[in-house]
């Protein structure tokens, strides 16, 4: 099969096709004949050698998937061969085949397209466990949401709205904040322009949010917080803005701030299935019903990963791109 590898690690030219064998499913995995695989940053930051594969996973990148299932290994009961699913893998979506735990692959929902399928796992599982699980967001709390356009950003909006919260997010331009606001969103704020803790301050009439989902990091530590009520909660999912951070502990201990952060990648298989089982009961149905929908911004063929890599770091997309493997 081929496969897209970056070895040695580099720029986005790095990206080179590649023939692998086939992975053979172990008893508790499926074989998967893919169709389409998101991309997301953590991607880049493997193509650069920042974020090798944990071990056992392939070296090749790719969080997520969609396809259909070619075989199964000896345990699995489900799903079966010939069913189209999307999966999270800890790697490995960047081929033709991949072989994944059963437990963690989900049924293609019938309105979508396996390529819509493949924007699904890897935002849904982020956005469930962070602020469901961590920041237990609550029916009628604030939540801001930063990059609100991005892959996570347009799940995080879109669910968070379909259950019941007031949603602000950020965005670097007024053409991303419109998108944000068609998603769901009560306010985008255009970080390049405007003071977002001015302005969401401004909206709920000093009282701040519940909840932020951040993926900057570095600066925007004490701004969050600045921007949080009273037993507020802040999720930090990545440090595109700088890893280190300064911040007034006081604040902390006065607003009685929750502060936390979590990578998906390097957890169990098991906290992963109980993930999946909470999004195929809570996300699929608003997906069934029309209330939330993946957002699919440009597709490449999976030879050309290296031009879908360089879109990607220039910012310009509005939610997911997805390679496609062209048969």
């Amino acid at each position: 099969m081929r496969v897209i590898e970056a070895d040695p690690p580099g720029g986005p030219e790095a990206l080179v096709v590649r023939e692998r064998p086939v992975p053979t499913p172990r008893p508790d995995e499926v074989l998967i004949r893919i169709a389409a695989a998101g991309l997301n940053r953590a991607d880049v930051l493997q193509r650069r050698g920042l974020y090798p594969s944990p071990p056992g996973a392939p070296p090749w990148p790719g969080l997520e998937a969609s396809g259909t299932v070619t075989a199964v290994g000896a345990q699995v009961r489900d799903p079966k061969v010939g069913a189209k699913v999307c999966v999270l893998l800890t790697g490995g979506g960047y081929a033709e085949y991949c072989t994944a735990p059963a437990v963690l692959c989900l049924p293609v929902p019938g309105t979508l397209s396996l390529v819509e399928a493949a924007a699904l796992p890897e935002a849904c599982f982020t956005v469930w466990s962070n602020l469901y699980e961590f920041a237990r967001l609550k029916r009628g709390e604030r939540l801001l949401v930063h990059g609100g356009a991005s892959g996570i950003g347009v799940t995080a909006i879109q669910l968070a709205a379909a259950l019941g919260s007031r949603v602000f997010a950020t965005a670097g331009s007024d053409d991303k904040c419109h998108f944000c606001e068609s998603l769901g969103a009560e306010r985008a704020v255009n970080y390049r322009f405007q003071d977002f803790v001015a302005v969401v301050n401004e909206l709920t009439q000093g009282q701040g949010v519940d909840v932020v989902l951040d993926m900057v990091g570095g600066e925007y530590l004490a701004r969050n917080l600045a921007v949080l009520a009273p037993d507020g909660r802040l999720v930090i999912i990545a440090t595109q803005g700088g890893v280190k951070a300064e911040i007034d502990l006081r604040t902390l201990m006065m607003k009685r701030l929750v502060v936390t952060g979590s990578a998906l990648r390097p957890r169990s298989v098991e906290f992963k299935r109980a993930i999946r089982d909470k999004v195929l009961s809570e996300v699929w149905p608003l997906i069934a019903s029309g209330r939330f929908k993946p957002v699919v911004d440009r597709t490449f063929p999976l030879s050309a990963a290296a031009d879908a890599h360089r879109y990607l770091e220039s910012g310009e997309h509005k939610g997911k791109i997805i390679l496609t493997v062209e048969e």
